[in-house]
């Protein structure tokens, strides 16, 4: 059976003037328009294509890529607005609808809102939806305090940036834990903070705990040696400066120094850290 909005590998039945028609299943034949025919293909193999429907509700396969399929989130870019809704640049030659009743909030040309790219079960038709929440797991999540997360930033609020974890679920990256800039649609790894008794989960963008300042006191090190025993960053230094020189926060950067001061591996002075 195939699947609207995914990769199929489909065998082709036979070659007309305008493409190829390939084995569908319980769809019957579907259409490999000419231009997205690959080099290398016979009759009897099968071809990876991406199946949607066009304008007409005909499913058409394509060997295009999407920015994102079914199940998916993504930060696309709205390229028209309709009467039906406004259009986002998928990389397919057919613009992804996003209906006003799935618009958060109005979409103008220009916006990059993150979507959500799921299937019309009424319709059959691959649409995408601004309003994440509806469309992130049910699940309680089963993440632990410390666990690497892949995030992506969907909303910035007074407080900080929500992010979606792992395709799953959501969760907040407080603003006070932000050492540069962040802006909706970026993908980055994060950690779990905390899995508060609400549900709602915590999000940080260092490793948190002591295995994390171990590696910091190995890149200060590394740093300092490459920089001829010396830098010009100390405890007092912009936390911004910090986090450029060592993608860490001031917080866990002062536990590093401090604890290799301890261990009478450098010396802190006024303006600089210099081996000892």
């Amino acid at each position: 059976m195939v699947e609207i909005g995914q990769y199929n590998k489909l065998k082709v039945v036979k070659s007309v003037d305008f493409g190829l028609y390939l084995d569908g299943g319980d769809e019957g034949e579907i259409l490999l328009p000419k231009r997205y025919v690959p080099a290398d293909w016979k009759v009897g193999e099968e071809i990876e294509v991406f199946l949607y429907t066009d304008s007409e509700d005909r499913l058409i396969a394509t060997t295009e890529k999407p920015k994102a399929v079914v199940g998916e989130f993504a930060c696309l870019e709205v390229v028209a607005t309709s009467g039906y809704g406004a259009f986002l640049d998928w990389g397919l030659s057919k613009d992804l609808l996003v209906p006003f009743s799935e618009q958060k909030r109005k979409m103008r040309v220009g916006d990059r809102p993150v979507v959500a790219v799921y299937l019309d079960e009424v319709t059959d038709r691959v649409v995408a939806s601004s309003k994440i929440k509806d469309f992130l797991s049910d699940e309680p999540p089963t993440y632990k305090e410390g666990d690497e997360v892949e995030l992506m930033v969907y909303q910035q609020t007074p407080i900080g940036m929500k992010a979606i974890i792992n395709d799953d679920h959501s969760g907040v990256i407080y603003r006070n834990e932000v050492f540069h800039p962040l802006k909706t649609g970026d993908k980055i790894k994060g950690y779990i903070k905390k899995m508060r008794p609400d549900g709602k989960i915590d999000l940080i963008l260092q490793r948190p705990g002591m295995g994390k300042i171990d590696a910091v006191e190995e890149k200060i090190l590394n740093m300092i040696k490459k920089n001829g025993g010396a830098i010009p960053t100390t405890d007092k230094s912009p936390a911004e400066e910090i986090y450029e020189r060592f993608g860490v926060s001031k917080k866990t950067y002062k536990k590093a120094i401090g604890a290799l001061y301890k261990k009478r591996l450098i010396i802190l002075e006024k303006d600089k850290t210099r081996l000892a």
